[in-house]
């Protein structure tokens, strides 16, 4: 067996040890989000994927030991040619002129099929030296008997359509876009604990009392505490995708992309049903301001937004965390960024000149805090606020609320990967399950406001 084999066996070897890891890994990922696992499971699947990742550790190193042997001798092999006396050193058998006939290194009669010239091809590429040596003999005689037709004559690549191979740039791949999770990345975040499935939070409704007192040695103001639960169900968001074995061992990075795909759908839901959903969403839980225009200006409303962080204030008083946010749909920012005026606030917010309507910060979707209000707000831009509102189902509203009783509990695994062969393993396909546990609520305290109306229908760019 020659070097080049042996290294070929050891790079198939090497691919063979990377994939029994890979899927030791896999398993052991399966394995963490079993409800019912044991510590002892774990600890043996730990040390399948560690004993997995020291055969590819001792493959690599077995393959980095014949390529640097390769190496070696290919150095050497050209020292000697360097350093033999010209007087003593015989011509190769290929270099010295014969008179008759010599026999050619590929010959039609010893292979009808041209089997050896295609092995030598596959070998070069792998990087056999002997191979690249009988090519390029083969080309000299192929010069010395066809010379003339080699040199007049070329052709394009239209003139090897099987052989030009047509080149698929995998990784400028262009996923499906999401409205991802804007405003639940602004919310409080929390540590989902790891059982049950509600989350209770008691809530002082019956506060105590004190008052003036009539007279000395008179009862004072007595009333008895009262709380009431908050009770939050930890909801369940989950996506599936069944693949062909094929599309995953024969394809150029489907399973990652499946991946990333289902994880932007799993952001996007978690976000949409934290604004949309019925009775708990931010939608629904805000205390409505109606703004009812025919001819809606950015002047007109702005107040509308000053009134909703009034009326998130009155309800919060000492609880007010002074972190407000606004939220509000990408056509409805861009809306107020259109327009323009003369007229300039009559108190001026730090950091912002009273002769700016607001700051845009430049960030982009989904990076955070787009841009700053004149009164020094921030807003955030997401695309899951709905624009089909109203009579004429075109509206959308502005939210405003304490970021601080915006809460939201997360596992900080969230979201998890099940990879499973055996449920369609007759058909040859591995399932794919992206899932995750959430509980949120706004309802804390009763202070988000949100502004709709006629106000709001689908904005038109005019400058006002």
């Amino acid at each position: 067996m020659t070097l080049a084999e042996l290294i070929a066996q050891a790079r198939t070897a090497l691919g063979t040890a990377i994939t029994t890891r890979t899927q030791e890994q896999d398993a052991l990922v399966a394995l963490r989000s079993d409800e019912n696992l044991t510590e002892e499971a774990v600890a043996a699947q730990v040390a399948r994927r560690d004993a997995a990742d020291t055969e590819v550790a001792r493959r690599q190193a077995a393959l980095d030991e014949l390529e640097a042997e390769q190496t070696r001798e290919a150095e050497l092999a050209a020292l000697q040619a360097r350093t033999t006396p010209a007087a003593n050193r015989a011509p190769a058998y290929d270099q010295v002129a014969r008179v008759g006939q010599e026999e050619r290194t590929y010959r039609p009669d010893q292979d009808r099929r041209g089997q050896h010239f295609e092995r030598d091809v596959a070998a070069a590429f792998l990087g056999d030296y002997e191979a690249r040596d009988r090519l390029a003999r083969h080309m000299s005689e192929e010069r010395v008997e066809r010379g003339a037709q080699i040199e007049a004559r070329a052709a394009g690549t239209g003139a090897f359509s099987g052989l030009v191979v047509p080149q698929y740039l995998t990784d400028l791949y262009a996923p499906a876009a999401a409205a991802r999770r804007p405003f639940a990345d602004a919310c409080r975040s929390h540590d989902l604990p790891a059982q049950g499935m509600t989350v209770n939070i008691s809530r002082i409704t019956t506060a105590t009392s004190t008052a003036l007192q009539a007279s000395e040695n008179t009862a004072v103001s007595a009333t008895d505490i009262d709380d009431t639960l908050l009770t939050i169900p930890v909801q369940t968001i989950a996506g599936q995708q069944t693949l062909s074995r094929q599309s995953i061992e024969r394809g150029a990075g489907v399973e990652p992309i499946v991946l990333d795909d289902l994880f932007r759908r799993y952001a996007t839901t978690l976000d949409n049903t934290l604004l949309n959903q019925a009775t708990t969403g931010l939608a629904a839980s805000a205390t409505t301001i109606t703004y009812t225009s025919g001819s809606p200006t950015v002047v007109a409303a702005y107040p509308q937004v000053i009134a909703g962080l009034a009326g998130v204030e009155a309800a919060m008083l000492d609880m007010a965390s002074g972190e407000n946010i606004v939220v509000m749909h990408s056509r409805r920012w861009y809306w107020l960024q259109n327009g323009l005026s003369s007229t300039w606030p009559l108190i001026s917010q730090p950091g912002i000149a009273a002769q700016m309507g607001g700051t845009n910060l430049g960030a982009t979707y989904g990076s955070g805090v787009r841009g700053v209000l004149p009164n020094g707000t921030p807003v955030i831009v997401d695309n899951n606020v709905v624009t089909n509102l109203g009579g004429a189902t075109n509206q959308d509203e502005i939210y405003v609320a304490d970021r601080n009783e915006c809460h939201l509990w997360e596992d900080p695994s969230a979201p998890m990967y099940i990879r499973a062969e055996q449920p369609a393993l007759a058909s040859l396909g591995v399932l794919m399950v992206v899932y995750g546990y959430a509980a949120y609520t706004h309802s804390r305290y009763a202070q988000a406001q949100k502004i709709t109306g006629t106000g709001l229908t689908a904005p038109t760019f005019t400058g006002v």
